[in-house]
């Protein structure tokens, strides 16, 4: 394994001229933690690629199904990494919806973890607001430095690294993570990740693929991949199946396995999921799972 502590990594910079992703992608939710330079790129990407908020509400959808079902697995900690913004349809608004509607108290665990100050500035703002101090935090952490992202979720206390964890990478390892070389940390990240979560922790994945796909989805997802490229945010990269799944390692699939987000266990579909659908042709083109640590 890549020894990622070993690698210097290229600072994360922000700008208030640069679209963050963070903060288009909350803007993408309807959400109102975004700038003006966020709420013009995010409108241009949408006016030339409308799929762009079919896939956003996607991985939403399962990012509730995902935190319901570890919930009812008996999760009661999550680390949400790459999280943006924690608002609109947020991990622990789910869990805690979930809680209400079973009639129990509030019990579930949140570290947010994202590595834009800006976005996690608002974040820590939205949580003094409207969160709990005692159960949710916010921290600036980089998934390209595993370790120091554990220890900092670790050290809020809020996580009890000897019980099970449910660590959600949704909507985030589309995005290049690089070091100084220009090599990607992706893989070697999360399988550093994994390995740091207790027994009986879940992970769950959902990753934007251009394998088996129409041509007019391809033809959307090139361009989208274009317009992000050259914004000054952030590259992203689509994966295939196979190497999505292979960022599990060796979990356990839990049911039903891999498959499309919007068909990844619909029963679990809370009352504020996003309503969302896609072509038959399409549907697959968000690939997710969740895997067990045993």
């Amino acid at each position: 394994m890549l020894n990622l502590q070993a690698r210097v990594l290229p600072p994360v910079t922000v700008h208030i001229d640069t679209p963050s992703h963070a903060r288009v992608y909350d803007y993408f939710l309807g959400g109102t933690t975004n700038w003006v330079v966020d709420r013009e790129f995010g409108a241009n990407v949408l006016d030339q690629y409308p799929l762009m908020r079919r896939l956003v509400l996607a991985h939403r959808l399962f990012l509730n199904r995902a935190v319901r079902h570890l919930m009812r697995r008996g999760i009661r900690q999550f680390l949400d990494v790459g999280s943006g913004v924690p608002a609109i349809g947020a991990t622990h608004q789910v869990a805690d919806e979930y809680s209400a509607v079973a009639g129990r108290p509030p019990r579930a665990r949140v570290v947010y973890a994202d590595n834009d100050p800006v976005a996690v500035a608002h974040g820590e703002l939205l949580l003094d607001k409207y969160g709990d101090h005692s159960r949710q935090v916010m921290i600036e952490a980089d998934i390209r430095d595993p370790v120091d992202l554990w220890q900092q979720a670790v050290d809020t206390e809020l996580l009890d690294p000897k019980e099970p964890v449910g660590l959600l990478l949704v909507a985030i390892l589309h995005l290049k993570q690089l070091d100084t070389t220009g090599r990607e940390l992706v893989p070697d990240a999360v399988a550093r990740l994994r390995g740091l979560l207790p027994t009986g922790s879940h992970v769950a994945i959902s990753h934007v693929t251009d394998e088996d796909i129409t041509d007019e989805i391809r033809a959307s997802l090139d361009g989208l991949k274009r317009i992000y490229d050259a914004s000054g945010s952030g590259d992203v990269r689509w994966r295939s199946r196979a190497d999505i799944e292979a960022l599990l390692g060796d979990l356990r699939p839990i049911d039903p396995g891999w498959t499309s987000a919007i068909d990844w266990r619909p029963e679990e579909t809370g009352p504020s999921a996003p309503a969302i659908s896609f072509p038959p042709s399409s549907g697959a083109v968000i690939w997710a799972g969740v895997g067990e640590k045993v």
